[in-house]
């Protein structure tokens, strides 16, 4: 049903969306895919009994399928299938998707935890080291909300000139939660661009550390 999302030519006139940095050093940086390496795997060997508990507790809940696999569009359009731990009573994966809302019912109240702990995001760890993400970058949406954002915002898919990330400087810029217009995706996207003209390690490592309070006290997640 969906292609791989077509790349929009950078201008160059733009100083907005064209990036300071050329975007091929973003997505192909070795030292880059190897820090995520790295760093996922510590990761998850620390988090491993969290990770059970919380597979455990989604069973226990509603039982089902405890992993949630969608679609998302990765590095230069590919896609890929993302994991989460289920938060919600649907598995939606379609043409037509609603985004996530603050008390959605549809939301379980082990989800409910989970999102406001960012827990179930932790799986995607795994699509770090699967080379599908990388552990800062644009957050990925559902192909659905991609499509529909291209069209809407004609530097969207500008995003894609670097590998998605579990957090990125949108995320810890306050760019997050329930959108409830189209301005609000805009000021998303001028982030991720931002920060793929500005991308450096050292950028990285400043994203992941303003990331880490966030975990346990964040307004916006739910």
């Amino acid at each position: 049903m969906f292609d791989a999302v077509k790349l929009l030519p950078v201008d160059e006139t733009d100083p907005v969306a064209a990036p300071k940095v050329a975007p091929a050093r973003v997505g192909s940086s070795i030292g880059k895919r190897s820090f995520d390496v790295l760093v996922a795997l510590m990761v998850l060997l620390f988090v491993a009994p969290v990770l059970i508990g919380a597979a455990i507790a989604v069973w226990i809940e509603s039982g089902g399928p405890v992993l949630f696999r969608q679609r998302r569009t990765g590095y230069r359009g590919d896609h890929f299938v993302i994991f989460k731990f289920r938060t919600m009573t649907v598995l939606e994966d379609g043409a037509v998707l609603k985004h996530a809302t603050r008390d959605d019912a549809r939301v379980t109240r082990v989800g409910a935890f989970l999102r406001k702990t960012s827990i179930d995001e932790l799986p995607q760890l795994f699509n770090v080291l699967r080379g599908d993400m990388s552990l800062v970058g644009p957050r990925p949406h559902a192909l659905a909300h991609d499509e529909f954002y291209a069209g809407q915002l004609p530097q969207y898919n500008l995003r894609f000139q670097a590998r998605p990330g579990l957090t990125g400087l949108a995320q810890v810029s306050g760019l997050r939660g329930e959108i409830k217009a189209v301005e609000a995706m805009a000021r998303r996207v001028e982030a991720d661009i931002d920060y793929i003209g500005r991308w450096s390690p050292a950028l990285d490592l400043q994203i992941m550390a303003r990331t880490v309070p966030l975990i346990f006290h964040d307004p916006r997640a739910y």
